[in-house]
């Protein structure tokens, strides 16, 4: 019996949010290293270097730095994405002329998930920039770039709006946009790739939650290698327009090219 859409969307839209919740409370002290390093290469060394650092420098909670925006922002993706991946997954169905009930194949699935991406975005862009301003504040006020440091959600909320208006909080948009198509699409090709193979000629819906999970541990492994330098020009895009440094992603790309290689 085929799942209403309505409840399959609210079951989607549940589980997404319960898998972001469960990404921030496990990552969010890796993310803000990766941030950190991401923005500011010379002050640290490696990703020990910059956990001792932090440390000493601004205590245990600085690694919690942008949970909230973290929490909301992987909520969001999670949720947005997963809704609208079984929405996209009709679309595909509908371009391709298959039936409701005919399965997709792994790369039609791929292709759904890229598609659902690109409106994950939409929610995904301003709460990220809240969260790597926040994860990045100290080095920004350590390298002199900024006078004043916001170390609460609301007054970086309240700064971007001064600053630049509502559409300040999509300063990135576009290299989100350009990390999220291929990284989804890689994502959701390598998940269901991967149950395929797990399966071993067994109906993929059968799949018990170690497998899954396997499956979505490979399918996040292929969107990171991929995407990750297109991640590095957000971050630095994101935290350095805090200056009023307002360069964009290809003037961003030819300067870590040209300094860093």
């Amino acid at each position: 019996m085929k799942t209403n859409p309505v409840i399959q969307a609210a079951i989607d839209l549940t589980a997404g949010a319960v898998g972001g919740t469960a990404c921030v409370i496990t990552g969010q002290p890796f993310d803000t290293a990766k941030v950190k390093m991401q923005t500011f290469p010379t002050m640290y060394q490696g990703l020990v270097d910059c956990f001792v650092k932090t440390y000493k420098q601004v205590g245990f909670r600085g690694f919690y730095k942008g949970t909230t925006p973290a929490l909301v922002a992987n909520i969001a993706e999670n949720a947005v994405l997963f809704m609208c991946y079984g929405f996209c997954q009709n679309i595909v169905r509908k371009i391709a002329g298959l039936d409701r009930k005919t399965n997709l194949s792994d790369l039609q699935n791929a292709v759904a998930g890229s598609f659902a991406s690109a409106f994950a975005t939409l929610a995904l862009c301003p709460t990220e920039l809240v969260k790597c301003r926040l994860q990045a504040m100290h080095e920004m006020k350590l390298s002199g770039q900024i006078v004043q440091q916001h170390n609460t959600v609301w007054s970086v909320i309240k700064s971007v709006l001064q600053k630049d208006g509502p559409l300040g909080f999509y300063r990135g948009w576009f290299s989100t946009l350009l990390r999220e198509i291929p990284g989804y699409f890689l994502f959701f090709g390598v998940y269901e790739l991967s149950r395929t193979f797990l399966a071993f000629g067994k109906p993929k819906e059968e799949l018990g939650p170690v497998a899954l999970m396997l499956s979505g541990g490979f399918g996040g492994m292929c969107l990171w290698i991929a995407v990750y330098p297109v991640d590095c020009i957000k971050s630095r895009i994101q935290v350095l327009s805090m200056a009023g440094k307002q360069t964009g992603f290809m003037r961003t790309f030819a300067s870590v090219v040209k300094n860093e290689g």
